[in-house]
Formats: C-alpha cells, structure tokens, sequence
C-alpha cells in the first residue's frame, strides 16, 4: 500500500517543481491532477502554489512595463565590454 502511495503522490520539491513548470509551459492533465490532489492536503505547497501566481502576475506587469521604456544601446554596448573584459 505505501508503494502505491508514493506512486500516486507527489514530494513537495516535485510539486514545487510542477508548480514553477506551470508558470512556463503547460502541464499535462496527469501533472495537473498530480498537483491538485498534493495542494488540496499540503498547505506548504498550496501556499507556495499562491505566491508563485502572484509573483508571476508581478513580473508580467513589471516586464511590460519595463519594454515599454527602452534603454539607449549604447548604455547596453557599454555594459557588454564591461562583462566582456572581466571574462
């Protein structure tokens, strides 16, 4: 029994992992009922499930709003021959 259990059920760090794959790519519907049955017992990975969506709410307006005022390249160039002479 405790075999299929942990066959069935998730780790935390795998739902974490799942958790952060869901803000990337979309998981598949074995993923998904995965995670959802982890997150309905688990208020460690349900919390962690909540501030992952908001902070990627955060960057997304945050992202937008930062390609929306562009950086003079030259700016850009400079900090490339920067790093370049450090290596």
């Amino acid at each position: 029994m405790n075999r299929l259990m942990y066959s069935i059920m998730l780790s935390c760090k795998k739902a974490c992992e799942l958790i952060d794959k869901q803000s990337v790519i979309k998981l598949s519907s074995k993923e998904k009922r995965m995670l959802h049955m982890h997150t309905s017992m688990c208020r460690a990975c349900k919390a962690c499930k909540k501030q992952s969506s908001i902070l990627n709410e955060f960057l997304i307006k945050n992202i937008r709003s930062t390609s929306e005022t562009h950086v003079p390249q030259t700016i850009n160039n400079d900090f490339k021959q920067q790093i370049i002479s450090k290596l």
